[in-house]
């Protein structure tokens, strides 16, 4: 059975060229790049071409790149830096619909005393630019709001909240591991002070990320040890996975004209379709401030999980919500954010393509998601009930 994967916003497939990249830092050159000898020090030379790569693709310079394990592990050294760096403020603005590698530590900075204040979104997963000014405060230390959702794709001004954030001081962060190779980014033209992003969101491995951090700006280090990443980061490197990201990157600067016309043009046919015939269906979040591979399509009177199990059958491949709350039974807490009705946050299901997705595989995604949907809706007592009652009417 073949796989249609259409889950590119929790992974994506590692691309051919960067796996080919990769494969001779694990068998041939093996030397610890920190080390005095050549064998060593030819590694350390790669690693400094793929560290111009990845600031190739964001605008930046190479210095004001750090390579991490992951975006997460980016996420929280950036907000824990700014605390460090400013430990008389006490006060973070984040928003509801963040990543849990944001959110989740929001909660546990609260325990510790930090006053953290979450901005709400509208009905379409939009920031209230008013309310977030203010949000601000001279207490706070930092603001930390994504720039692309990745249950929806909606797109959130972090470069105007950035300039707001800037004029009072307050140093601004942007979760941008769902942005990243899928929109022109570039940091000489913002106010934006650090960065997130994964190697695995843009089809390079998994278990490396990068924070960008604007030159001159203060940075506590989150791990402490070597001397690697100028002292900024401890930890020896992952030589072939910051070499695959290198690739990755180049890749993704040749790749977005086709992400932002081919397969944009793949999602808007399959949402188009599914909606046409798929009665009581709806998109989530503003459709036209988004990413191009990502729609949220709520199925009402049905559950997420029953409908990815039956999509499971047919080798389709999508998502609930978000990978890292997959395992829960309640409603998406972005939906829920966005006040979209329960009978419909249940039954939501995000679709996200990659450049590898093609025009027979939507086809195919497109036939066999009505009878699915047809079929749980068959077996609930909620259909059932509404179906009835138009009836009467």
């Amino acid at each position: 059975m073949k796989t249609v994967y259409l889950d590119n916003n929790a992974t994506t497939q590692v691309a051919a060229e960067v796996m080919e990249a990769m494969l001779p830092y694990f068998r041939d050159f093996y030397g610890n790049p920190s080390s005095m000898h050549f064998f060593g020090g030819q590694v350390g030379l790669k690693i400094r071409e793929a560290r111009q790569q990845v600031a190739a693709l964001l605008g930046a310079d190479p210095d004001e790149i750090i390579l991490t394990s992951c975006g997460t592990e980016s996420d929280n050294a950036a907000i824990r830096s700014a605390l460090s760096i400013n430990p008389d403020r006490r006060h973070i603005v984040i928003s509801r619909v963040e990543h849990p590698a944001v959110k989740s530590l929001g909660v546990d900075l609260a325990r510790q005393g930090y006053r953290v204040t979450e901005l709400p979104v509208d009905k379409d997963g939009l920031l209230d630019l008013d309310l977030y000014e203010k949000s601000l405060t001279p207490d706070t230390a930092v603001v930390s709001l994504m720039w692309a959702n990745n249950e929806t794709g909606v797109l959130f001004p972090v470069e105007k909240a950035a300039e707001m954030a800037r004029e009072r001081g307050i140093l601004f962060h942007t979760d941008a591991v769902q942005a990243v190779g899928k929109i022109p980014i570039s940091m000489k033209t913002n106010a934006i002070d650090m960065l997130s992003l994964s190697g695995h969101k843009l089809h390079a491995p998994k278990g490396i990320g990068v924070l960008y951090v604007r030159r001159g700006t203060r940075f506590a280090p989150f791990l402490i040890g070597g001397h690697q990443e100028k002292g900024r980061r401890a930890g020896t490197e992952n030589t072939p996975g910051i070499i695959g990201l290198g690739k990755a990157c180049t890749l993704a600067s040749q790749h977005m004209e086709k992400e932002n016309t081919t397969v944009k043009q793949l999602r808007d046919k399959l949402e188009r379709e599914l909606l046409a015939r798929i009665p009581k269906s709806r998109v989530n979040g503003d459709t036209a401030n988004r990413l191009p591979n990502t729609s949220n399509i709520s199925f009402e009177f049905v559950e997420g999980e029953g409908i990815l199990l039956l999509m499971d059958e047919y080798g389709i491949c999508a998502s609930s919500g978000s990978a890292c709350t997959s395992g829960s039974l309640q409603p998406s807490h972005v939906l829920r954010a966005m006040g979209v009705p329960f009978t419909m946050a249940h039954g939501s299901i995000r679709f996200s393509l990659s450049i590898y997705n093609t025009e027979a595989e939507i086809d195919f995604v497109i036939e066999k998601m009505p009878p699915i949907i047809e079929r749980l809706r068959g077996m609930s007592p909620y259909w059932q009930a509404g179906e009835q009652a138009c009836v009467g009417a």
